[in-house]
């Protein structure tokens, strides 16, 4: 099975360790968790991130520059815009942009 790295950005700290243990309950899916925006960029650059998932409590702005950023990388990162709705949604929003990872 593929690994598939997250990593999760948002601002309330309990949010993010739930983010955290629900994205790891699934084999092979490995999570970093930040509140700090400044610090996502350097770090989407330098390590192999799939996935970025947008939690609660992010700037607007922040929200369309990073995705901005994504795009613009050589390398395919992901992001999803995720608000809650629980684990069942947040495998439904991975297994619609990895569709051949769907057991």
């Amino acid at each position: 099975m593929k690994t598939l790295n997250f990593l999760v950005i948002g601002k309330n700290q309990e949010i993010l360790e739930t983010l955290k243990r629900i994205i790891e309950n699934n084999e092979g899916w490995k999570a970093e968790i930040q509140n700090d925006e400044n610090i996502c960029p350097d770090y989407i650059k330098d390590n192999q991130v799939d996935i970025v998932l947008l939690s609660s409590g992010l700037d607007e702005q922040f929200e369309k520059d990073i995705k901005v950023f994504c795009e613009n990388l050589d390398k395919d990162v992901k992001v999803i815009d995720h608000y809650g709705g629980g684990s069942g949604l947040l495998k439904n929003e991975v297994y619609a942009l990895f569709p051949n990872l769907q057991p």
